[in-house]
């Protein structure tokens, strides 16, 4: 399998057009097209932004095989090492604010606390604001923190929905178990993420458009902490 048809289905699967996709790299549709279709090839940054983005490696990227493209060995075995823990994670995002749950005593004046607890894990979100806010999730182990992320974000017009924002983050996934899925859309909003790196040290950006207009943007990273 070619390069170009390796990014087409990779893309496909992901349900990303190439505007979409060449949003997250940097470079416009067009190069995106040229791709897919061999009429030319990403530089070394952009193939190091693909690899990132599909969880693919850069050599089963370039090199012709018959198989489908499949996860990189190093973030395969990765996931699995925090399966228990991502397991955990997920059910504790749609528990707590993506689920509506009931808020705990503050752990800082004026703080919104929420928490989730299973077995010997714990699950931690705690942040400060409201159209502007940044908070911390975290996760512990028989009372040993073992992951963490922050975020900050903010909310930029009135049509921003929070609904919507909590449908999105139900949508958690073990593939991208940090916000939300790659892209989400329902009637006239629609969700997008980047994320590079691992799920042991990640970095993401998260942004929502109502009718193609931006309502609502926020950074995140993290990564374990043992």
């Amino acid at each position: 399998m070619s390069f170009g048809a390796k990014l087409q289905e990779l893309r496909k699967e992901q349900g990303l057009s190439q505007e979409l996709l060449s949003e997250y790299i940097g470079v416009s549709r067009q190069a995106v097209a040229k791709w897919e279709i061999g009429q030319s090839y990403p530089d070394i940054e952009n193939l190091i932004s693909i690899s990132d983005l599909f969880k693919v490696s850069i050599d089963k990227l370039v090199k012709s095989s018959d198989g489908p493209c499949g996860l990189r060995e190093d973030s395969s075995q990765e996931i699995k090492k925090n399966e228990k823990v991502i397991e955990f994670l997920c059910k504790a995002k749609k528990k707590t604010y993506a689920g509506r749950g009931a808020e705990v005593e503050p752990s800082r004046p004026s703080s919104h606390d929420l928490r989730y607890i299973e077995g010997d894990f714990k699950y931690i979100d705690t942040y400060l604001g409201g159209r502007n806010f940044a908070g911390e999730e975290a996760v512990w182990q028989e009372d040993t923190p073992i992951w963490s992320m922050n975020y900050i974000g903010r909310v930029l017009s009135e049509e921003f929905s929070g609904s919507f924002l909590k449908e999105v983050l139900s949508s958690v996934n073990s593939k991208y178990p940090y916000r939300g899925p790659l892209v989400y859309e329902n009637g006239e909003y629609k969700y997008h993420t980047i994320i590079t790196g691992e799920f042991n040290w990640f970095q993401g950006y998260e942004e929502i458009y109502y009718n193609d207009k931006k309502v609502y943007e926020c950074f995140f990273h993290g990564g374990n902490i043992l």
